[in-house]
C-alpha cells in the first residue's frame, strides 16, 4: 500500500519546543545574555578587587618590613648587646620584631642556622628570595605560600627579604612572612556577595523579561488568534485598539485589512454566485430550444440521402456539431450542480473490474481507429460502495483522454485494492505533458497546447467533472505526466465512502521503463 506522505517534522524534541514559543526564546535568550553580562562584570570585579587588595597588602607589608628592619638593625648595633652572643642577639630581635606587631613572621638565617617565629616552616621563603638576599642590602618582596610547622593549611602572603649588619659588619639575612589570611577572607566574603548579587540580578531579570515578552507576544498572539479566525471564514472577527504605540497600529492595520479582506470575499461570492446562477440558467433554458433543434437536425440527418453532395456535408457537419453542443449543456449542468452542492450520490456495492472492462470494450472500436490497443491488468474482485454512474463518467473520460493523446501507442488500464481501497490507473505513452501542470489538468476548459488539433472534441470539462465526481466519492484523481513520455491518471476510491482515504493499491508514477528514463 502506498501511504500518503506526511509533513515531516524538522523539528521533534526541544527544537519543536524552541521553534513553537517566542516567550520561550525570548526568556532563554534574555537570560543568557544576562548571565553572560553578569558572569564578565564579576569576574571583572573579583579580578579589580583581588589586584587593589593584593596591592594594598604589599605594599603595607613593605612599609612594616622597613620599619621592622631599621629597628631590628638599631637594637643590633645597640652597645649593650655586645655583652650577648650573635645567636642569642638574633633571637632576641625575632622575638621582639614578632611583638611589634603580630601580623607577620620572622625568619633569620643566624651562624648557628635559622632562627624561626613559632610556627612558622622555613619552606615559605622562596628559594628564589634567598638566591636575591645574598650580598644585597636591599628588600625584596615576592608573593609564597605560608607554611605553618603544625601542618595547618597553607595560604597565600607575601615574603619580603633583606639583611641585618651588625656593629661589626656581618650580615644575617631576615625575612618578613605576612600572611593574608584577611585579605583571603574579605576575598571570599566579597565574591559570595557578588555570587549572591548576580543571581538576585538574574531573577529580577528573568521576572522583567516575562514581563516584557507577555506584553509583546500577548497582542502578536491576538493578531495571530484574529488571523486564523478571518481564515476560517468568520470574517466579523477583529482586534481590540488600546492606545496608539505599534501594537495599536498593528491592530488597526489588521482591522483594516480584515474589512478589506470581507469586502473582497462578499465581491467574489456575490460574482461567483453570479457566474454559476448564469451557467446554470442559461443551460437550463438552452436546454429546451436545444431539444427542438436536435429534433429537427435528426429528421435532416435521416434524410440527408436524398440531399445533394454539399447539402449532404451540411447536414452531417451541423448534426456533429449539435452533438458536442448538447453534450457541452449537458457537462456545464453536470457542473452547475457541484457549484450548487446539489449533486448526491446513489451508492450499491460495485465490483469495479466488471465495470471498467464494460468502458473499455465501448472504447475499443474508437481506439482502434487509432491504432491504439487497449490493455486491462486486474488482481481480481475490487468491490466498493460507489455511483456507478458516476465511476463509469470518470472512467469514460480517462479513457477518452487517454485515447486522444496516446499517438498510436498501446493504453493500459490496471485495476488494484486491498484492504481499505479500490483504484484504476490508465497509462497513455502519448504526448504527456510537464510535471507543473499535474494539478491544472483539472481546470475547467484547461488545454497544455491550445493550438493541437482535438480528435475528440471534447468539452474541455470532462476531467473537471471526473474530479468533482472522485471528490465525492471522498476519493482522490491524480494525475502524472511528463512530455514524450504520456501521462497517467489515478482514480483511488475508499471501500466505505464513511472512511478517510489513507493510502492507495497503486502508485501514482507509472512502473514502466518507459516512465522512469531520463529525458534528453
Amino acid at each position: 500500500m502506498i501511504k500518503r506522505q506526511r509533513p515531516e517534522r524538522r523539528n521533534p524534541g526541544w527544537q519543536q519546543l524552541w521553534w513553537g514559543s517566542l516567550p520561550l526564546r525570548v526568556l532563554f535568550t534574555t537570560l543568557a545574555a544576562s548571565f553572560l553580562v553578569l558572569i564578565l562584570a564579576g569576574l571583572l570585579l573579583m579580578q579589580q578587587a583581588r589586584t587593589s587588595i593584593v596591592e594594598t597588602k604589599k605594599n603595607a607589608a613593605i612599609t612594616e618590613a622597613t620599619g621592622i628592619r631599621n629597628f631590628m638593625t638599631d637594637q643590633l648595633r645597640r652597645p649593650e648587646s655586645r655583652s650577648l652572643s650573635v645567636h642569642e642577639q638574633l633571637n632576641s630581635l625575632a622575638v621582639q620584631a614578632q611583638g611589634q606587631a603580630g601580623q607577620y613572621e620572622v625568619v633569620i638565617d643566624g651562624p648557628a642556622g635559622a632562627i624561626l617565629s613559632e610556627g612558622i616552616d622555613r619552606e615559605s621563603v622562596p628559594a628564589s628570595l634567598q638566591q636575591q638576599v645574598q650580598d644585597s642590602d636591599r628588600m625584596y618582596v615576592t608573593p609564597t605560600s605560608v607554611v605553618y610547622a603544625d601542618n595547618s593549611p597553607s595560604e597565600p602572603g607575601w615574603a619580603l627579604g633583606t639583611t641585618l649588619v651588625d656593629s661589626s659588619g656581618e650580615r644575617f639575612p631576615v625575612y618578613y612572612i605576612f600572611p593574608m589570611s584577611g585579605e583571603v577572607a574579605t576575598l571570599t566574603a566579597l565574591q559570595r556577595a557578588v555570587t549572591i548579587t548576580g543571581v538576585a540580578l538574574l531573577g529580577a531579570l528573568a521576572g522583567i523579561a516575562y514581563l516584557v515578552t507577555v506584553q509583546v507576544v500577548r497582542p502578536v498572539r491576538r493578531a495571530s488568534h484574529t488571523a486564523r479566525r478571518l481564515a476560517s471564514g468568520n470574517l466579523e472577527e477583529r482586534m481590540q485598539v488600546r492606545g496608539t504605540d505599534d501594537i495599536a497600529s498593528l491592530a488597526l492595520s489588521m482591522n483594516d485589512m480584515a474589512e478589506d479582506l470581507a469586502a473582497r470575499i462578499r465581491e467574489l461570492e456575490t460574482l461567483s454566485l453570479v457566474q454559476r446562477r448564469f451557467v446554470g440558467d442559461v443551460s437550463h433554458e438552452l436546454r429546451t430550444p436545444m431539444t427542438t433543434i436536435r429534433m429537427a437536425a435528426d429528421v435532416l440527418h435521416e434524410s440527408r440521402e436524398d440531399f445533394a453532395p454539399h447539402s449532404r456535408r451540411t447536414v452531417e457537419l451541423m448534426s456533429t456539431q449539435i452533438d458536442r453542443f448538447d453534450s457541452l449543456l449537458a457537462d456545464l449542468l453536470e457542473i452547475s450542480r457541484f457549484d450548487a452542492g446539489a449533486a448526491v450520490l446513489s451508492l450499491d456495492e460495485v465490483d469495479l473490474v466488471p465495470l471498467v472492462e464494460s468502458e473499455v470494450e465501448s472504447q475499443r472500436d474508437f481506439a482502434a481507429g487509432l491504432g491504439i490497443e487497449l490493455r486491462v491488468v486486474s488482481d481480481g474482485p475490487a468491490t466498493a460502495q460507489m455511483d456507478s454512474r458516476r465511476i463509469r463518467r470518470i472512467v469514460r473520460n480517462l479513457l477518452t483522454n487517454a485515447i486522444e493523446h496516446g499517438d498510436g501507442q498501446p493504453v493500459d488500464i490496471t485495476v488494484g485494492s486491498d484492504v481499505h481501497a479500490v483504484a484504476v490507473a490508465v497509462r497513455d505513452r502519448g504526448v504527456g505533458f510537464q510535471a507543473s501542470e499535474s494539478t491544472l489538468v483539472f481546470d475547467r476548459f484547461w488545454r497544455a497546447d491550445p493550438s493541437r488539433n482535438r480528435v475528440v472534441g471534447g468539452t474541455g470539462l470532462g476531467l473537471a467533472i471526473a474530479l468533482e465526481d472522485a471528490r465525492l466519492h471522498r476519493g482522490w484523481l491524480t494525475a502524472w505526466g511528463r512530455p514524450g513520455r504520456g501521462a497517467q491518471f489515478r482514480l483511488m476510491l475508499p471501500r466505505d465512502p464513511r472512511h478517510v482515504l489513507m493510502g492507495s493499491p497503486l502508485t501514482v508514477i507509472p512502473t514502466d521503463p518507459a516512465a522512469r528514463r531520463t529525458t534528453p
